[in-house]
């Protein structure tokens, strides 16, 4: 089988690209700043489109129960639905819509943080547009950098995407209650990803009953 790879020289934006992500590095270190002055916890939450970010994050809030002291920015290329689920749970909310752009970026979160009143936050959580490709080359800020996938996803996932998952600090792997349904084989996946990222931390979870919350909690240091 005949395979092409295309190289860095042959990429015709490459200049383009070199000036627009250390801009996005520039401004993701002034947000980490802010955060760090206001002794906020930011967490990055990225993952493929339906993995369960959205039904994690409202999991990690019933158990954290801080109300107002949680601040979510709900990234989407349209729609505020997943930003409404969310603050059913109490915490503040604020949707950023991207349009055709298939991440966020750190002058986006800026944006965010200005509007947002986070006095009194001690945790905020950002919900990334569903990709795995764009949002791991894009730094936000944040301390911590979740990627969430599901067995529903297929065997492949990680293997198939594994750049993203060399930026995690934790790698969850949702839906676990349908692996067998799936024919989905979790522990070959959990062997995937400490391939690509040896000392990661790899968590299963049901994001809908709660099974597994708890330990993203402890892992990311949140209190409940």
């Amino acid at each position: 089988m005949k395979i092409i790879k295309s190289k860095r020289s042959e990429i015709f934006d490459i200049e383009l690209n070199k000036d627009l992500l250390a801009r996005n590095r520039r401004l993701a270190k002034e947000n980490r700043k802010r955060f760090d002055h206001s002794n906020i916890l930011a967490i990055d939450i990225m993952g493929s489109i339906g993995s369960g970010k959205t039904s994690l994050i409202k999991s990690i809030l019933k158990r954290l129960g801080l109300g107002k002291k949680v601040a979510v920015i709900a990234g989407d290329l349209t729609t505020t639905i997943d930003a409404e689920r969310i603050e059913k749970e109490g915490a503040r909310v604020i949707q950023v819509n991207t349009g055709k752009e298939c991440h966020l970026d750190a002058n986006l979160i800026r944006q965010a943080i200005e509007r947002m009143k986070l006095g009194g936050v001690k945790v905020l959580f950002v919900e990334n547009v569903g990709n795995l490709i764009c949002p791991g080359e894009f730094p936000l800020g944040a301390h911590k950098r979740v990627v969430v996938i599901s067995v529903t996803e297929g065997a492949y996932t990680l293997i198939k995407h594994p750049y993203i998952f060399r930026e995690a600090d934790v790698i969850v792997l949702n839906k676990i209650d349908l692996a067998k349904a799936m024919k989905v084989n979790s522990f070959q996946l959990e062997k995937d990803a400490k391939k690509i990222n040896p000392n990661v931390p790899f968590i299963k979870t049901n994001a809908l009953s709660g099974m597994g919350v708890s330990k993203i909690i402890n892992v990311l240091g949140l209190r409940t």
